[in-house]
């Protein structure tokens, strides 16, 4: 899965730039903001072969003996070997967590051809993390590994592509970019996909295809795209209408801790839809929303009828589902 270093970029739509997705109601209001496009962080770096003594070492968890082992691979060309080293400062492992030193190692991996050192050299620069900002060289790095069939760096190239950040803005390049790491089975570029159809990013409209795309995503577990798909089903927008299985997503994304989920989810209690009405259990998931940033006048008005004993039940709910999520240590 691509995991995003700053904040989770939610979607990439809407008037030719990246946009943060949207936290729904149940009347479907979209709202939007708009952001610098974060790069997707690069997952762990995967082994070249079974048989590679530093890779295997760090799979293990023996981070100063990988650190040795890689560094004399990389000695004598291994690229793959040098991006080893550079993860190895970049996470902190074995070694104290320094940035400039992963930019140079990763340096080293792109400079021997590693295709996971071209991609993660252009995080750093894109961010200009250990190393001068600067995104024209992040994307031609993306580029390089993309050509190598790096899906990361396709799904970056194809922000900076959607953003005219570091390449001209072209929105069908950055859709086919998208599209294809989507198809990999990712659920942040599937739910980006699905928000290009949906609002018409590289000229083609199509709620069918937008609801195929983010209801992938939203099987998958990708919260805001369980919040829009669950819109999706209570509108039957681009899907059949369906509200018990709306309520389910609005009720797994909640859990995740989605706060405009979890308001959502106190309006289906609050009012009866398809729960039981219940004011406790709308109150406790309101209260958790509430105290994300989401603000909701009429669930205002439900906790002001609330009885003393009734609103203590769901701050006392809403206390025991953090814990449950955050345990205090």
């Amino acid at each position: 899965m691509i995991r995003l270093i700053e904040c989770r970029l939610k979607a990439v739509v809407l008037a030719l730039a990246l946009l943060v997705a949207t936290m729904p109601a149940i009347a479907a209001t979209t709202v939007t903001t708009k952001v610098e496009p974060p790069p997707a962080d690069a997952p762990a770096a995967a082994p070249v072969a079974a048989a590679d003594p530093a890779y295997a070492a760090y799979e293990d968890g023996r981070y100063v003996t990988a650190m040795t082992l890689a560094k004399q691979a990389a000695a004598a060309g291994q690229g793959s070997a040098a991006t080893l080293v550079g993860r190895l400062f970049a996470d902190g492992l074995g070694v104290p967590r320094d940035a400039t030193a992963a930019a140079q190692w990763y340096g080293k991996g792109a400079e021997l051809g590693d295709a996971n050192g071209q991609f993660e050299l252009g995080l750093l620069l894109a961010k200009g993390n250990g190393i001068a900002k600067d995104t024209d060289k992040a994307a031609a790095l993306f580029e390089a590994a993309a050509t190598a069939g790096n899906l990361p760096a396709k799904y970056n190239l194809g922000l900076l592509y959607a953003s005219g950040n570091g390449r001209p803005l072209d929105p069908r390049k950055a859709f086919a970019l998208i599209q294809e790491v989507a198809k990999s089975g990712d659920p942040q570029a599937q739910y980006d996909l699905g928000q290009f159809y949906r609002n018409g990013f590289s000229g083609v409209w199509d709620d069918t295809k937008a609801a195929e795309w983010i209801g992938k995503a939203a099987v998958a577990g990708l919260p805001d795209a369980q919040v829009e798909f669950a819109v999706m089903l209570f509108k039957g927008r681009g899907v059949a209408q369906d509200s018990a299985r709306a309520a389910w997503f609005f009720t797994a994304a909640a859990e995740r801790g989605n706060p405009a989920a979890q308001d959502r989810l106190a309006v289906l209690y609050a009012q009866g839809i398809v729960y039981t009405a219940d004011p406790v259990t709308a109150a406790k998931w309101y209260l958790l929303a509430r105290g994300a940033g989401e603000n909701d006048p009429n669930l205002d008005k439900l906790l002001a009828r609330l009885t003393p004993e009734q609103l203590a039940a769901a701050e006392a709910d809403a206390a025991a589902w953090r814990e449950r999520v955050n345990p205090t240590p």
